[in-house]
């Protein structure tokens, strides 16, 4: 029996768990706000010309271009798809507070998980492609790791969220 005034050793790891859920609740926006505007990576092709376009920028490039229809998919499945699951993750952790975890927030979470890492993906391809052409050099840049990171963090975040509600 912990002394007066003392933290109970489960207490404590609950403790640590809710602060490390409000840490990536906090992180995991900042990191996928950080990876739309800073660059993806970065292009050279004969060592004069260089791009390092962001996701933003892609999305706006392709707009003006007349890919409306490819920017409109870009735009939702890169950053609105990212952003909705991240206010779905912060509702499901408040709502974890009051006890219901009901709702059309708790089916949306599942659902657009299922793309978290795909836009990684598919940057990783685009590297490798210009690398293997042969016609440009290929860098990753912040940007793409800062997405990365959003990714990885809504998802252990989920995780942890829905193994808290499955304990209780």
């Amino acid at each position: 029996m912990p002394a007066e005034g003392a933290v109970a050793p489960m207490d404590l790891e609950v403790m640590r768990m809710m602060w490390l859920r409000a840490a990536m609740l906090v992180l995991a926006p900042m990191c996928l706000a950080l990876g739309v505007v800073l660059p993806l990576l970065r292009f050279e092709t004969l060592y004069f010309f260089s791009e390092t376009p962001s996701l933003a920028e892609i999305v706006v490039s392709l707009w003006r271009d007349g890919n409306a229809g490819l920017a409109i998919v870009v735009g939702l499945i890169s950053i609105v798809f990212p952003a909705v699951k991240l206010l779905g993750l912060a509702a499901e952790a408040l709502a974890g507070a009051g006890g219901s975890r009901h709702g059309l927030m708790a089916a949306i979470v599942p659902f657009l998980s299922k793309w978290s890492m795909m836009d990684v993906l598919l940057v990783a391809i685009v590297i490798f492609a210009a690398k293997s052409s042969g016609l440009a050099q290929a860098f990753t840049q912040p940007g793409l790791w800062f997405y990365a990171a959003s990714s990885l963090l809504a998802g252990l975040l989920h995780h942890g969220l829905s193994t808290a509600g499955r304990a209780k």
